[in-house]
Formats: structure tokens, sequence, C-alpha cells
């Protein structure tokens, strides 16, 4: 193999699975510096990777491509919809690939892969079985020329360093080999948040999640919100949707001082978070966002495995609570009093 591959990486979507495939940028570019390396990602989530990208010297991925899927779902008898395909097919076979690692295992990004350019005898990699309580279409891997088994219990982090791994014949890397997630001068260099309202020190409360079933129930978040604010801190309940809106008021009509902020962009995200005393969520991707940039961050699983997702590689992060076992009141407190010395 080159020196210098060209390398594709093809994880769309969605927050929480963008983040836990970072790790591979760097298990790459640690034994293969001169590769090329791009990442085919939903626009939504260009934020995500844009502090990797390649610049000054410092060498991460060297191409994002944004995938309107999404958008382009809802308009798909429109013109402009096929000119922004086309031009997006275009972008993507302006490269010929000697690697191409698939790690979602779904039928879409399988169907990137297939409209990439490739070098005769590439390797196409990607996911042969499920993964528990993750998604997984099985007609993906007619995708596919190296299909990787991995084991049906895999943390998200761990899942992505099978397929790579096996796309490269390297030897699997151990959970020891702590991922790394963004430049440490990238995160050392976050500006301030200009959200107004915020008061620090402030605890991020991150409350709602896509399935009602993972969330903590109202009267926990409220009787945790008011041991924080007589500590002094300000609790803030984040929302992204009028109905997240609607519960955050709720909860923060019953907490001293608490505080609903407008909504704020992904990017606005790395600010507020990063500004932040404490993160404490539920298992949704804003709080792994915390969690990756190894900020304090109490994660709490209410139904939803432990792990598939917890932050292992450092100690300030505390994972708490596991699939239909949600942590008490007093548990996720202590934690969070700990994280907060």
């Amino acid at each position: 193999m080159s020196v210098s591959p060209k390398i594709l990486l093809v994880k769309l979507s969605s927050l929480g699975d963008v983040l836990h495939n970072l790790p591979i940028v760097w298990d790459l570019r640690s034994r293969l510096p001169d590769a090329q390396i791009d990442w085919v990602v939903e626009e939504g989530y260009v934020h995500l990777l844009t502090p990797l990208l390649s610049r000054d010297g410092f060498r991460g991925v060297d191409r994002v491509i944004p995938f309107g899927l999404r958008r382009w779902k809802k308009n798909l008898f429109s013109l402009a919809t096929w000119k922004e395909f086309f031009s997006f097919r275009k972008t993507l076979q302006s490269t010929t690939y000697d690697i191409l690692i698939e790690t979602q295992g779904l039928l879409k990004s399988a169907i990137v892969c297939s409209l990439a350019k490739k070098r005769s005898g590439a390797v196409v990699a990607g996911l042969a079985n499920a993964t528990e309580f993750s998604g997984y279409e099985s007609l993906a891997r007619s995708f596919y020329n190296q299909s990787v088994q991995v084991p049906a219990q895999c943390h998200a982090v761990d899942r992505s360093r099978w397929v790579m791994c096996s796309s490269l014949d390297w030897s699997l890397i151990e959970r020891g080999d702590a991922p790394q997630f963004y430049p440490s001068q990238f995160i050392s260099s976050i500006p301030k948040s200009t959200v107004d309202g915020l008061i620090a020190p402030y605890v991020l409360c991150f409350h709602s999640t896509a399935r009602e079933a993972k969330r903590w129930p109202n009267s926990h978040w409220i009787e945790f919100g008011n041991a924080l604010s007589a500590l002094g801190y300000q609790v803030v309940f984040p929302w992204g949707s009028a109905a997240e809106k609607t519960i955050s008021q709720l909860l923060a009509a019953k907490i001293a001082n608490a505080f609903v902020p407008p909504a704020f962009s992904i990017g606005d995200a790395f600010s507020v978070i990063s500004g932040a005393a404490l993160t404490v969520g539920v298992d949704t991707g804003l709080t792994h966002l915390a969690a990756v940039l190894n900020k304090p961050t109490v994660e709490i699983y209410c139904d939803s495995p432990r792990w598939k997702t917890e932050g292992y590689w450092s100690e300030r992060i505390a994972n708490v609570g596991d699939i239909q076992d949600p942590p008490s009141v007093q548990e996720v407190l202590d934690v969070s009093l700990k994280l907060l010395k």
C-alpha cells in the first residue's frame, strides 16, 4: 500500500455517531501521516468536522464533503435538488480513492461509497453485522468488498476502529489506547460564548432526546436543579424544538434562578459547553459533545445501554444508570458534586 493513500470516511449522521467516529481520523493520521483523508457527512453536522480540517501545517481531515440527503428528501421533485445532488457527486468523484471506510451500516452510506470514484482493487470496508441497539441494514453489505464482523455489544468508538483496522489489515486498537477526538489546540482556543443570559458558574442540563424513554423524569431534574441552585450555580436548560423549549420552561420555572437560553447552533454549542462548570445530560448528541471535549460531564442512561456510548476515556466523565435502570437524583448529584470540586 502507498504511504500516502487516499482514504474516504463515510459517517453521515447523527451528532453522537459522528463524534464517536472522530478518533479514527487520528488513528489513521498517526500511522499514515501523508494520507489524504476525506469525510462525507450530512450537511447539518459539518460544524463538527471543521475543527479537524488541515491548515497551517496541522494535518487532520483534508476535505469535508457535505451531503444534503435529509433536505433533499423533502424536495425530491425539485430541479434544484437534483442539481445539488449532481454537484455533490461531481465533488465526491474528483478524487480516486484507495480505501473507503463506512462505519454506519446503512444503505444510504453504502450508496455513497458506490458513488465514489475508486482505483482498481480499492478496499470498501463496512459492517458485516448489526450491533445491539443500533440501526443496521444488511443490504448495505452488498456494496462492500470487505465486510467486518464486530461484537454484538461494541462501543461506538470501538466499532469504528474495528472497521478501520480491518480495512488496512492492522491489529485491533485496544480500548487502553485512549481515543482522540479534537486537537488540543482547538479545545484550548474555543472562544467565550456569546449566548446572552449565561452567568458563570453555570451547569448545562440536556434533558431532551429523540426517544421519550431515554429521558430522565422531570421531577428528578427539578430536585437536582434546586440542589445545584442552592449551591450558587445557574442551572441552564437548552432546547432544540418548540416541544423541548416548553419542557425547559416548565423545569426552569420550578428552580430558583434557572435559565432557558435562546436557541443556539451546533457551532455555538462548542462555546456554551466549554464555558460550563459542568454538563449533565441524557444519552444525546450534545451530552456526548461535552464528553469528547473532555469537559466535566455526567452522562445519564435511562433506557439505552451504557456500554454503547459511555465516555470511558477520562476521569472528568461520569456515566450513571443503564438500560431500564435510570439513576436516582442522589446518584447524579453525588457524581456531579465530585466533578465540580
